[in-house]
């Protein structure tokens, strides 16, 4: 049986499911093992053996649902979650462009709604003069002693 040794990817639904497919295939099989071993042994029975079968397969049917239905309660929870920090963050991105579009000047709104329309990448900030407090400040860290 090929389908057990199939490789289970690490995403947390994937990884779920195909422990649930391990945890039922294993159960499924013990089931109808034990159950097989009763069939051969009681032939005469045969109505009872289809019965007790039918109820077993029942019962695995039961197991798979419950352990599925437990992965995607899982995997919702994380969904769920994740919703809410996309929620947030695109609020406090709403929040910081609503700022910059009262800082920005008339002139660069202009040049920005432009650029948007054109479809081209920003064109680089203007530098303005160099901050000379950072070019005068002398070295305050040695590297040790000087010789």
């Amino acid at each position: 049986m090929t389908s057990m040794n199939t490789p289970c990817f690490t995403v947390a639904m994937d990884l779920g499911v195909c422990q649930l497919r391990n945890v039922s295939i294993s159960f499924l099989s013990s089931l109808l093992s034990a159950e097989s071993s009763h069939v051969k042994l009681d032939n005469g029975s045969s109505g009872a053996s289809v019965v007790a079968i039918d109820n077993k397969i029942e019962q695995a049917m039961d197991l798979v649902k419950s352990h599925l239905m437990y992965a995607v309660r899982e995997e919702v929870e994380v969904l769920k979650e994740q919703i809410k920090e996309l929620i947030d963050r695109n609020s406090q991105l709403e929040q910081e462009n609503t700022l910059l579009k009262t800082l920005a000047s008339p002139e660069q709104m202009a040049q920005f709604q432009a650029q948007v329309q054109t479809g081209s990448p920003p064109a680089p900030a203007t530098p303005g003069p160099p901050n000379t407090t950072q070019l005068t400040q002398p070295n305050s860290h040695s590297s040790g002693p000087s010789a």
